[in-house]
């Protein structure tokens, strides 16, 4: 079960939120599809909208697809303890709640999260409060 803090973004400011991850440098991607579980490590690409889709254009070898803006309902906040350790990510839902995909924050070489990375998720998350008040 995630941890959220029962705020979340609307799904229509994904586009908005994809652009600035493709800036943040190595995170890990995850997408649960039929009981099995695929992660990239590494940049979340840039896109561009095309085709009713936004399609990832990083670089070859690399993390590329389609997504399907117009299914993405919210965007929840995820803060859950993975392994004894902290760990962030932005939970991509559709309508129903279901998970499309997971963006977490990435980590150093000695496992620690990258310090730059949690200052702009909490700055995000603390400006979607303020805009709450």
């Amino acid at each position: 079960m995630n941890r959220e803090d029962g705020s979340n973004l609307p799904g229509d400011l994904a586009e908005a939120l994809l652009s600035e991850l493709a800036t943040w440098g190595n995170t890990t991607t995850i997408i649960l599809h039929g009981g099995s579980v695929f992660e990239f490590k590494g940049p979340f690409p840039k896109g561009e909208i095309g085709h009713g889709y936004y399609n990832l254009t990083g670089p070859v070898p690399g993390f590329h697809g389609h997504i399907n803006l117009n299914g993405i309902h919210h965007i929840n906040f995820q803060d859950k303890p993975h392994r004894g350790q902290a760990s962030y990510a932005f939970n991509f839902q559709d309508q129903d709640d279901n998970n499309i995909f997971k963006v977490f924050l990435g980590r150093n070489e000695d496992g620690t999260l990258i310090a730059d990375q949690v200052s702009r998720f909490k700055h995000i998350q603390q400006q979607l409060s303020l805009k709450k008040l």
